[in-house]
């Protein structure tokens, strides 16, 4: 018997350009007679043009490419727009717009090649009516509806697209990883083929992933290391939308985008400063505190919510999904052995007004007075704003952009803001456009008390 049989493709000389079979004529470039039998493992190497390391200051970059998405959002969460030959993976809950906001970035990047939305989930005519309803028919849009990555790289080898959309990743399947799609190892695999791909051809392609009840991208965490950008599209209040990175090899992974979904699709929100604020008349509620935000390159401000109730049988819960409960527990003990407020008996319920998630460090000291009023029934100062991390021990930490924060509170009708001692604290007399709010600078959590609740501290921790 002989030696197995080695795989074996025909790569053109004059390209690079491969085929499972050979051909008289290289379909790439168009020489005639250039495809020579090469062995597979060889031609994967090969792939670059180099078969050896090279020193890292002899390889050429070339100039860095971004299509822009026709979405200022998308544009800013992404760094700018999207790099060719980066593969972007898209995850969110079903129903909630990604195929919405994919198929309206198809609809308007800036870009004459040709695009392509590849769906494994939706016929061609369910697209077309979506899209006519959206307004995104356009020249150059192009649909194949397939869940076979065969016939989707076939696809992709035929039309060369600038940028190119899958949905979704879970309906792909591929014989060499088993016969059923949504397994681990059919997201791996056909993530890693479409990557492949991408990068040879210096093309953009947007993976469409499902999440999983937990709010993760469902399947193998190697997907996400795969691809170059990971987002998040999250729900809102309402028809409020919130595109977030969490990963980003192009940019900042701190940026959001957020977007209303309306009658005609998503439309952006350009002016979020006071979107999340609670509009009232009157005074603040016991047990709401307003935090200016750092997201990004933004500054948002946003009411937190807490209300407190006596726990049932002896056990404590905290319920919070926009703010981590385990922070949420942390912040509780800081203030219990700090102030003497107790919630080792009660429940706690925490709420972000409009929806949005936090996770920046800067929301600590707004979350403990929201937590200490709602605990002794007095309310804050309608005027007043909260920006600090709470260590511990019981100190407000500074945190970055405090000036910025300042001047989003004024311009937002807020005449203080509360926080970690600075730089800025000792302008606080010039009440100016350049300062922004009055910023009273507090060391303690039990000063911040004491700046914010005045007097009405002291008759609190009487009652």
């Amino acid at each position: 018997m002989s030696a197995k049989k080695k795989a074996l493709v025909y790569r053109c000389s004059s390209c690079g350009h491969s085929e499972p079979k050979w051909l008289g004529r290289c379909p790439e470039c168009g020489q005639w007679n250039t495809l020579r039998e090469t062995a597979l493992a060889q031609a994967r190497a090969e792939r670059g043009g180099e078969t050896f390391p090279l020193p890292i200051a002899s390889i050429e970059t070339g100039k860095e490419t971004r299509i822009p998405t026709g979405s200022a959002e998308m544009d800013r969460v992404l760094g700018g727009g999207i790099m060719r030959g980066s593969v972007v993976l898209l995850g969110g809950e079903p129903g909630i717009g990604k195929s919405t906001l994919l198929l309206q970035v198809l609809a308007r990047a800036a870009t004459k090649g040709r695009l392509l939305y590849i769906s494994g989930e939706e016929s061609p005519a369910q697209i077309k009516l979506r899209a006519e309803r959206l307004g995104c028919v356009r020249d150059g849009l192009e649909v194949f509806c397939s869940g076979d990555l065969g016939l989707v790289r076939a696809a992709l080898d035929a039309v060369r697209p600038t940028v190119a959309v899958v949905d979704s990743i879970q309906t792909l399947r591929a014989d060499e990883a088993g016969a059923v799609p949504g397994t681990a190892n059919q997201i791996k695999y056909c993530a890693m083929e479409l990557t492949s791909w991408a990068k040879e051809h210096d093309s953009a392609i947007i993976l469409v992933a499902h999440v999983t009840k937990e709010g993760i991208i469902a399947g193998p965490k190697a997907a996400e290391h795969l691809v170059d950008a990971v987002l998040g599209f999250e729900q809102g209040d309402g028809d409020m939308r919130v595109l977030r990175a969490s990963k980003n090899r192009f940019g900042s992974a701190e940026e959001v985008g957020l977007y209303r979904m309306g009658e005609t699709g998503l439309e952006e929100v350009s002016d979020a400063s006071g979107l999340f604020l609670v509009r009232r008349e009157d005074g603040m509620p016991a047990g709401a505190a307003v935090a200016p935000v750092h997201e990004g390159s933004r500054i948002l401000l946003v009411e937190i919510q807490a209300l407190t109730v006596p726990a049932k049988a002896g056990l404590t819960r905290v319920y919070s999904e926009r703010i981590d409960a385990a922070r949420v527990s942390r912040i509780a003990a800081v203030l219990e052995k700090h102030t003497g407020a107790r919630f080792s008996d009660q429940d706690i319920y925490v709420n972000v007004a409009g929806g949005i998630r936090l996770t920046e460090p800067g929301v600590d000291l707004a979350l403990a007075c929201a937590l200490y009023s709602a605990r002794s029934g007095v309310a804050l100062p309608k005027d007043v704003v909260l920006a600090g991390e709470l260590s511990l021990a019981g100190e407000v930490r500074p945190v970055r952009q405090m000036r910025r924060r300042a001047k989003a509170a004024a311009a937002l009708g807020f005449s203080t803001l509360v926080g970690p001692p600075g730089e800025t604290e000792a302008r606080r007399s010039d009440r100016g456009s350049e300062a922004g709010a009055e910023w009273k600078g507090v060391r303690t959590i039990k000063e911040a008390l004491k700046a914010v609740f005045g007097a009405r501290v002291h008759e609190a921790e009487k009652d």
